[in-house]
């Protein structure tokens, strides 16, 4: 009766059902709550696992970011033994057998044992590039700098980068970063930006020396960007700029010293080359000047000998007396209009007797010395011409006086 009650489905017919089941004593209601319970308790289960199933997949993505290039292929999966492989060229491939190590794959045809050898390792053989994460830095003179740099590595021996290192991109990246910070410890700010090339040089040296072991050779390191504070970069750029600036008084100051040595060697050039003309003008000059007195003294000499040819002809001594008084009288016509001193003979208004004593004087010259007789004419020459230089002082003396 209850069961068709119960089919039918009617809502007053089931509660009087569930109390007529409780008042007779059946457990369904106690069964029930512990099948909840269960089903609760299945659920929390399933939970959890999603849970640890989801922790563990982030640990392991995390781990693979971290590890590097070796992590991602592990987790890609490695190649599966068939018998018969094909290894690409620049790879070598690390082959276990029974969990120890057997040998390396070359590239090419290969032949393993099912079951018993296992590929455990795959190295690249090509060079590899590495991005070296930015980090801080404090140089000589305690400015934090922020660097990032690329590295370039090659496996040299597989065998030692596959068991001497976890992750050897990993290891060699975390020794860029340490090389770096510790060799930019021993440079100045300057230095840093002068020095880069020798930096480089430097952090590849010490990560040959420590990754020697693991079978990895750096080729080369380069450092991409380096960020300096905002207060520094200020200061390097008013540093700059009074290097410029100085650089540009130093320029100036060469031009204009250069430009006064310039004008001075211009100067220095013209007084030689002055010098030189008015040199080369008084020699002309004393040519010339002696020319003309040999000119003259040649002409002279002419007018003398025609003059002396003219006097030892007929009435030679009237022509002699004349031009000796015409001379005089012009000479002493002159004596007023040339100086307010002047020299007179002692008798000035005796012309007669100065022609006559011009004559005497001419005649005495003109004579010819009588042998035995030159003795006393020199002598008598003497005695006139030193008399003639003392009335000369006299008449000096007296100008002078006067």
């Amino acid at each position: 009766m209850w069961k068709r009650e119960g089919k039918a489905g009617s809502t007053s017919g089931g509660v009087e059902i569930r109390e007529e089941r409780l008042r007779s004593g059946h457990l369904e209601r106690p069964l029930c709550s512990a099948s909840r319970w269960f089903r609760r308790l299945l659920w929390q289960c399933e939970m959890l696992a999603r849970s640890v199933r989801a922790s563990g997949a982030l640990l392991l993505r995390g781990s693979v970011q971290a590890s590097g290039r070796a992590a991602r292929r592990a987790s890609s999966g490695l190649p599966r033994n068939t018998v018969v492989l094909f290894v690409p060229q620049q790879e070598a491939w690390v082959v276990e057998r029974m969990g120890r190590f057997h040998r390396i794959l070359e590239p090419g045809l290969n032949i393993l044992i099912p079951v018993l050898d296992r590929i455990r390792y795959v190295q690249s053989l090509k060079e590899i590039v590495i991005n070296v994460p930015e980090q801080s830095a404090v140089t000589l003179d305690n400015v934090t700098l922020q660097i990032d740099g690329v590295l370039y590595l090659r496996i040299m021996d597989p065998y030692k980068a596959s068991y001497g290192v976890e992750d050897p991109e990993y290891a060699v990246t975390q020794l860029a970063q340490t090389t770096m910070r510790s060799e930019l410890g021993k440079l100045s700010l300057d230095k840093v930006f002068r020095e880069r090339e020798s930096l480089n040089a430097n952090i590849v040296d010490a990560i040959n020396q420590a990754a020697d072991c693991w079978g990895i050779r750096c080729l080369r390191y380069e450092i991409k960007d380096i960020h300096v504070p905002p207060r520094v970069k200020e200061s390097m750029q008013m540093q700059v700029e009074a290097e410029r600036r100085k650089r540009a008084t130093v320029l100036e100051s060469e031009g204009t010293r250069e430009s006064a040595i310039n004008v001075a060697e211009g100067k220095k050039q013209a007084q030689i080359l002055a010098s030189e003309a008015e040199k080369a003008e008084q020699i002309n000059q004393a040519a010339g000047e002696a020319s003309a007195v040999l000119a003259k003294a040649k002409a002279k000499a002419e007018a003398i000998r025609i003059l002396a040819a003219a006097l030892t002809q007929h009435n030679g001594d009237a022509a002699a007396s004349l031009t000796v008084a015409e001379q005089y009288v012009s000479a002493f016509s002159k004596l007023a209009k040339d100086s307010n001193t002047i020299l007179l003979p002692s008798n000035p208004g005796d012309v007669t007797s100065m022609v006559a004593q011009a004559m005497g004087v001419y005649g005495a010259l003109t004579k010819a010395p009588v042998p035995g007789a030159q003795d006393s004419v020199s002598s008598r020459s003497s005695r006139d011409v030193q008399s003639t230089d003392a009335s000369l002082d006299e008449e000096l003396d007296r100008v002078k006086l006067s």
